[in-house]
């Protein structure tokens, strides 16, 4: 018997209520949908393009790729022992150039905290200065028996990503053996790990900003844009924790070893390759290629990053081969998420300088069939390669040993540097690095005429801009017709196998100006009927709006990497600057493609540029090389790269469109000023958060600006406005246009 369902009263409204709303929404969302897919350009139709949204780190790894194999040949043609030495000296004075210049060398200030004494050793618990004021905590591991005259081995222990660092069980597994045999052992924090956290949250006790590749990746992207590095500051610990060392009356200075495991086996690769003072070095789940790693997993968080290594002519194998024929030991898992093939085929290479010296004995890789983890098999030959290599021989065995307690472990009063000593941190060094190249900029803005030019010739290289010799002829996809105009769609070949596709809304009654619209969120963001592009067009002015390189139908992509922060893939960015390029620098060359593409265009006599928040740098740069463009509108921008350096928490969307080591030599004001007097509208400009919070440093920016315009370009050239919620921002369009 079928059953009538029935409402009464406030029950049916309130039911009817609820279909009603549910209704709305899913045609409201069926809508938007279709409206979307109205401007999709390749999305669905176009196979060949089905990998569109990966297009940014394709182009960026195949050019790596290029300049990798090149590499590999230079290695493939070395046959002697003198040509080995010549390359272990390019090596090492390419290491010195991207990663350099280090700080000086100041007094240490090492304080032993505390000691806990075991059944047989004893650890002190130090805390040193490897730079004035940024403390580095650390452990002495010390066997009981040593003989007050005896010099003893030392292995310095670097720990992987845990956020305990060296008090992690695995680490404390290795450490204890060693120390067990008769090692010394010094273990420290790296920074952003153990009783190093940066970010950290006394409430929480965690990190405010994620776990120890967010530690390193945020304030190592800051560095970056300054020309330093994070791996910069963190082979400094290492080398400072050796010149610790070498002031302790138990250690051997001949018999030194480092080792780590993931992160640490970056560390102790790096460390050992620009501390000859390391004899012996056992790097263990890190090394393999980049070729491998970047057809795996992909770039890593910035530690694992130097400053154009790739385009430099480095690889993973350099830093074993600068040490040849010191001894070395891969230590190695086939199911690594570090490439094992990668493994096999550094070893290939190392192997063959080892045999040029006829040292063959002291290279060698320990394999067990594991992931990315320590297991008894690799532990046991790491214990064997450091008891014959630093001539301290015992059983190998790895052992049960009982683990120190946290108590019995930590080493700061409180458990953190941040709240035991203060003290400085990356950022806050690197912010004083920042305003020492703001103060030289500061100087040569001077005599503004005769600095710009070198500011757009350091702002090619530094950026990577390639100027477009040609612009191909772009694939037609659709047309829809709308109310004064027809929206045509197509693509263009960018700078390398990928695709530009974009929006071509032409009036009906179109004059001889074109514009340039680039939006952070693509082509479509302000697209529909009624916004802000039909605006322009209903003025005369025919628009053109890009997906630029990895954004709307070219991006983002499914890689995030593991320093994926604030929705930012940070390594992303970090691939960029492996091969000597910016995102920056390509997407500009493509803005000045689509500039000549326009110019092309029968009618197109005039050409303008509107970007939004992150893409006005994309803009400034293209602008600043291409005259073509004549006019530029820049709405929310943030004022400079230096204010994202200046910011203990910036907007990772900024990062993108920075420039790595711009701040050597020029940043963002000095493009604007470039553009004198040419017409250029500044609105809501922002800080390096995305927030007006650092009003003093925007204006100290923006002088830049109106200063240059003032010297070098009649009034009302320059347009600089605030975007407060009464502005109407088309009536800023109109005076702009006029």
């Amino acid at each position: 018997m079928k059953q009538k369902l029935k409402f009464k009263g406030a029950e049916s409204l309130t039911c009817f209520k609820i279909i009603f709303t549910v209704l709305l929404f899913m045609m409201l969302t069926i809508c938007r949908v279709s409206a979307q897919n109205e401007l999709d350009v390749i999305r669905n139709n176009w196979l060949l393009y089905s990998d569109a949204p990966s297009s940014l780190y394709h182009h960026l790894t195949g050019q790596a790729y290029g300049l990798l194999t090149e590499r590999n040949k230079e290695i493939a043609g070395i046959n002697t022992l003198s040509e080995w030495q010549k390359r272990q000296e390019f090596i090492k004075r390419t290491l010195n150039e991207i990663v350099g210049p280090f700080p000086e060398k100041t007094p240490l200030n090492a304080k032993i905290i505390r000691t806990v004494t075991k059944d047989y050793y004893r650890v002190e618990h130090i805390v040193f200065e490897s730079q004035p004021g940024f403390y580095v905590t650390s452990s002495l591991f010390i066997p009981s028996g040593l003989k007050k005259r005896d010099k003893a081995p030392v292995v310095i222990y670097v720990s992987g990503h845990s956020e305990d660092g060296y008090r992690n069980s695995a680490y404390q597994q290795v450490i204890l053996n060693l120390v067990k045999k008769k090692f010394i052992v010094f273990a420290f924090d790296p920074v952003g790990q153990g009783e190093r956290l940066e970010y950290y949250d006394p409430n929480t006790k965690k990190s405010t900003i994620g776990g120890p590749t967010s530690e390193h990746s945020y304030p190592g992207t800051q560095a970056f844009i300054t020309g330093s590095s994070q791996a910069r500051y963190m082979i400094w610990d290492g080398i400072r924790a050796v010149d610790y060392l070498l002031t302790r009356k138990e250690v051997d200075p001949a018999r030194i070893g480092i080792t780590g495991r993931s992160g640490g086996g970056t560390q102790s690769s790096y460390i050992a390759a620009m501390d000859d003072r390391i004899y012996a070095a056992a790097p263990e789940n890190y090394l393999t290629n980049f070729t491998r790693l970047l057809q795996t997993i992909g770039p890593q968080d910035a530690e694992q990053n130097m400053f154009n290594i790739i385009s430099r002519g480095l690889d993973h194998p350099d830093f074993l081969l600068v040490r040849a024929p010191k001894p070395a030991l891969m230590i190695t898992t086939t199911r690594d998420m570090f490439s094992i093939q990668g493994v096999l085929e550094t070893e290939k290479q190392v192997a063959r300088i080892y045999e040029a010296y006829g040292k063959q004995d002291n290279f060698s890789r320990s394999e067990d069939d594991a992931p990315h983890a320590s297991t008894k098999k690799n532990r046991e030959a790491m214990n064997a390669f450091f008891q014959k290599h630093l001539n301290n021989p015992g059983n190998p065995v790895d052992e049960v040993i009982v683990q120190l307690t946290p108590e019995e472990i930590q080493v700061t009063p409180t458990g953190q540097v941040s709240s035991s000593f203060g003290g400085e941190t990356v950022f806050s060094l690197n912010r004083k690095e920042a305003e020492k190249l703001s103060n030289k900029l500061q100087t040569s803005r001077a005599d503004i005429p005769g600095y710009l030019p070198g500011v757009l010739k350091s702002a090619k290289n530094l950026s990577g801009y390639r100027e477009p010799a040609e612009v191909m002829d772009p694939v037609f996809t659709g047309r829809f017709q709308r109310e004064g105009y027809v929206v045509e769609k197509y693509f263009v070949k960018g700078e390398g196998d990928y695709v530009i596709p974009y929006l071509l809304m032409v009036p009906d009654k179109a004059g001889n100006k074109a514009l340039i619209y680039i939006h952070p969120s693509g082509k479509s963001a302000a697209a529909a009927t009624g916004g802000e592009m039909e605006w322009f067009v209903k003025n005369g002015i025919t628009v053109l709006a890009p997906d630029m390189l990895g954004v709307g139908e070219t991006g983002p992509g499914t890689y995030k990497g593991d320093a994926y922060i604030g929705g930012t893939s940070h390594n992303v960015w970090y691939a960029s600057i492996l091969i000597g390029r910016s995102i920056t620098g390509i997407r500009a060359g493509d803005v000045v493609r689509l500039t000549m593409l326009l110019k092309k265009k029968a009618g197109i006599s005039e050409v303008y540029g509107l970007a939004r928040r992150e893409m006005a740098p994309v803009l400034l740069h293209a602008a600043a090389f291409d005259p073509d463009i004549s006019r530029v509108a820049l709405i929310e921008p943030y004022s400079s790269f230096q204010t994202i350096v200046m910011n203990r928490f910036y907007d990772s969307g900024f990062i993108h469109n920075t420039v790595p080591a711009a701040l050597r030599a020029y940043d963002l004001p000095d493009l604007a000023a470039s553009l004198a007097p040419r017409k250029l509208m500044i609105a809501g400009t922002t800080d390096g958060n995305g927030k007006k919070t650092e009003q003093g440093n925007i204006d100290k920016d923006l002088s830049v600006i109106i200063n240059a315009y003032q010297k070098m370009s009649p009034a009302g050239q320059l347009n600089i406005v605030t975007l407060e919620s009464t502005v109407i921002p088309f009536d800023l369009y109109i005076n702009w246009l006029k």
